[in-house]
């Protein structure tokens, strides 16, 4: 008898294991499950929020492999799923950074508009000024001179440096060293006709050929 019952217990066994089986079986090819499983193997359709080589541009809708849109374009932000109110967002997005690089280009062109006329402005001060600087005369120089006539030299001459600092306190008027021509310092008393230098895209006042500043150096 025990060893019926031991026999009758190993078929239990077996039987149960097979219809575990069986049912497990059945599980793995059911129709519905088996479609689920192979969701993870199809690729995405995404919509790209910036261009990415050799995968689009912005804006564009592709497909991508599941892993590669959950570990690199998500968390950067690259692209979003394509469902109704994400294409919504980006097309908005889109329309509105262009209108804003527009705006900008815009913006840009006025600006150099306007910084043309203000230096039309100012090179047209400079040429309807006198600049006047101050110099002490060179004593020595004065009492061996040659001839009366000749004019009195100053103790230090002026310079590029400091015509340019006197024009930016005098005249308020910004400019360059670069912008003053003059091959030596100014070393006696007189009057002078100073060169300026500027942009070709400032035109010249009728009549004239070149630019030109009056200074004249006189003693206290």
């Amino acid at each position: 008898m025990a060893h019926v019952a031991q026999s009758r217990n190993v078929i239990r066994h077996v039987v149960s294991r097979g219809k575990a089986f069986h049912k497990s079986e059945n599980a793995i090819h059911h129709p519905l499950l088996f479609a689920c499983q192979g969701v993870r193997y199809r690729k995405l359709e995404v919509i790209l929020t910036t261009g990415i080589e050799k995968l689009g541009k912005g804006g564009e809708t592709v497909k991508v492999a599941p892993g590669y849109f959950r570990n690199h374009l998500m968390p950067k932000l690259l692209a979003v799923p394509n469902i109704d109110k994400y294409a919504h967002l980006i097309r908005h997005q889109r329309k509105m950074r262009n209108f804003e690089d527009k705006e900008e280009v815009k913006v840009v062109h006025k600006t150099s508009e306007v910084q043309t006329k203000e230096f039309q402005k100012a090179a047209k001060r400079l040429s309807n000024a006198n600049l006047v600087l101050r110099k002490l005369i060179d004593k020595e120089k004065f009492k061996n001179r040659s001839s009366k006539e000749d004019k009195p030299d100053v103790q230090t001459p002026v310079t590029k440096e400091e015509i340019v600092s006197e024009v930016a306190r005098q005249l308020c008027v910004k400019i360059d060293p670069d912008n003053v021509v003059l091959t030596e310092p100014l070393a006696t008393f007189g009057e002078y006709e100073v060169p300026l230098k500027f942009s070709k895209t400032i035109p010249l006042p009728p009549g004239t050929v070149q630019w030109i500043l009056k200074v004249k150096v006189r003693g206290h």
